[in-house]
């Protein structure tokens, strides 16, 4: 059996001239970087504004396991499947960061013979995006300690630096570090802190944005600081926005790629969904819409998470509305949420998948909750029994969903156009009627606990006094009706990792609150959730390799 990246390495990928052309798109606004991988410009998108929009797909997924749910190769083999039926679709996804690539959870253009390529590109450096991210989040963090520096003329507090500098790298050393040692021409020592690139503020800003205007207005309100007197200090405090904006505007073009079957995929932006918004740019799902008569897109992690955020940030921010949800699920993974240890999943164990299936029905029931249809994607594995899809397939019949098995990662587009036909029928017959969680107009406090007792089944939320104390600080600056993104774990519906399954009896507690002033919502932090992952005991980079003549290995 072949790996992801042999198979990759086998496509036959067609010149990105040649995709951007099926989409109609003209030659002069393609930027390539390379022959297989491109920007789109800016002008595209005066050209492309009076298109009507097509329909909008949402993928997400069931809580993830050890055991995989695949919901990007789901998603990449949708929009393959959809050329199989003869429908025009464009894919709109999130760009892989670096961390975990070379950590624990691999690449991110999906597997099998459901890929983007070229996947060593994408799952390396691709265009730079996440490059330029660091560099922007970095100048500002640079123009803020040189500013003290040099006389600190805003009265900066030490003591109360709100950003943090990046890398897009998992390096848990560089969680708390001590900076500006080595005598007075070297700075101000201070303590301060990394995040991965991917769960920066910027990054939020970037998938948000909808033009360089936007982009430029929204870096400049970013909080870096309070002054000696307890002000807020915002970037543009700084006059930094203008240097960040040129450091960005190559990032914010759209990337344009292909699936292995040739289809057009566009690639960009990349937040988690466990510590950030967890949705691809809005500027390339609205792009999307206008190229093709579906945008297939994917939210991080689970519905409770990804989807969530999608809904209740992107949604509302960008004035999207979903016409279809496409849930994904493996059969082992809804055994492993009944208990079963992950060596024992390719056995059959009916009792244990109907106990695990609730977190399935938890999902199908959170999508209902926004107002639009949706379609259970089961991701076919050979050691799945013919009594334990009758179990998935009786419940999604009884909840009125339809379900389908689809052998995607094998087959590729093949192996989805059940699913890529039940998806369209639904659209046709089911019709959207999309609204957010919550309104605008509530509290911090009533938005997190409708999210809490909606969303994860949770009894309530528990707030800590620096929970507590943050929330006043927001409200005070007048921000206190943003919407709310949570950093939660995604391994369960609550707060607490261990809990498979639909847990019962407990609380959601709020650490603390962080606010993203450019990008516009709050920050919720509950449970231990790392804003800079480390590197597991053997991570995936130990098995990457590089030859002599530059042939990659060992990527998937």
């Amino acid at each position: 059996m072949l790996s992801d990246i042999e198979i990759a390495q086998q496509a036959k990928m067609k010149k990105i001239t040649e995709i951007a052309a099926s989409l109609g798109i003209p030659e002069e606004d393609v930027e390539p970087y390379g022959h297989y991988k491109a920007k789109l410009s800016e002008k595209l998108f005066a050209e492309t504004k009076d298109k009507p929009d097509g329909k909008l797909i949402l993928v997400t997924a069931i809580n993830p396991t050890p055991a995989g749910e695949g919901k990007t190769t789901v998603s990449v083999g949708l929009a393959e499947a959809m050329a199989k039926i003869g429908k025009k679709a464009v894919l709109a996804l999130r760009e892989p960061s670096l961390g975990p690539v070379f950590g624990i959870k691999g690449g991110a253009a999906g597997g099998g013979y459901a890929q983007v390529v070229p996947m060593e590109d994408i799952n390396l450096h691709f265009t730079g995006d996440m490059h330029a991210i660091t560099a922007a989040n970095n100048l500002l963090c640079a123009l803020l300690d040189n500013h003290m520096q040099q006389g600190n003329e805003l009265m900066i507090d030490q003591r109360r630096i709100m950003i943090d500098r990046c890398l897009d790298m998992n390096d848990r050393a560089l969680r708390n570090v001590v900076i500006g040692l080595g005598g007075k021409i070297n700075g101000i020592p201070r303590q301060d802190s990394f995040r991965i690139t991917v769960a920066s503020e910027i990054m939020a800003i970037l998938c948000l944005a909808s033009d360089l205007g936007d982009l430029k207005n929204r870096l400049g309100n970013i909080l870096i600081a309070y002054n000696l007197k307890g002000e807020p200090v915002f970037a543009r405090d700084l006059g930094a926005q203008g240097a960040m904006t040129a450091l960005l505007k190559d990032a914010l073009k759209p990337n344009l790629v292909q699936t292995l079957e040739n289809n057009p995929v566009l690639m960009h932006g990349g937040p988690f969904a466990n510590i950030a918004h967890g949705c691809n740019s809005v500027r390339a799902t609205k792009l999307a819409l206008k190229l093709g008569d579906y945008c297939i897109t994917e939210a991080g992690f689970g519905a409770d998470l990804g989807a969530e955020k999608f809904c209740d940030i992107k949604c509302r921010f960008a004035g999207l509305k979903p016409d279809c949800a496409v849930i994904v699920a493996t059969i082992r993974a809804l055994k492993y949420n009944g208990g079963v240890p992950k060596a024992e999943l390719s056995e059959e164990n009916v009792p244990a998948l109907e106990k695990g299936i609730v977190n399935l029905v938890t999902h199908i029931e959170n999508m209902r909750k926004f107002g639009f249809p949706a379609v259970v994607a089961i991701n076919r594995f050979g050691t799945d029994t013919d009594a334990e899809i009758a179990v998935v397939e009786k419940l999604c019949g009884e909840m009125g969903v339809p379900v389908s098995l689809t052998e995607i990662f094998a087959k590729g587009g093949e192996g989805g156009t059940d699913l890529a036909k039940k998806v369209c029928e639904t659209i046709e017959n089911k019709p959207s009627h999309f609204k957010p969680l919550y309104a605008d107009e509530l509290s911090i406090r009533e938005k997190l606990d409708i999210i809490a007792k909606e969303i994860y089944r949770a009894d309530g939320v528990i707030f800590t006094t620096q929970a507590e104390k943050a929330i006043a600080e927001i409200e005070k600056l007048g921000f206190g009706k943003a919407p709310v993104c949570v950093a939660k774990t995604q391994y369960s519906l609550s707060d607490d990792p261990a809990k498979l399954g639909r847990p019962e009896d407990f609380s959601i507690t709020v650490r603390d609150v962080k606010l993203s002033a450019g990008a516009g919502f709050i920050v919720a932090l509950t449970g231990d959730i790392m804003i800079m992952p480390g590197l597991p005991k053997a991570p995936a980079a130990m098995k990457i390799d590089c030859d002599e003549n530059g042939n990659i290995s060992g990527l998937f």
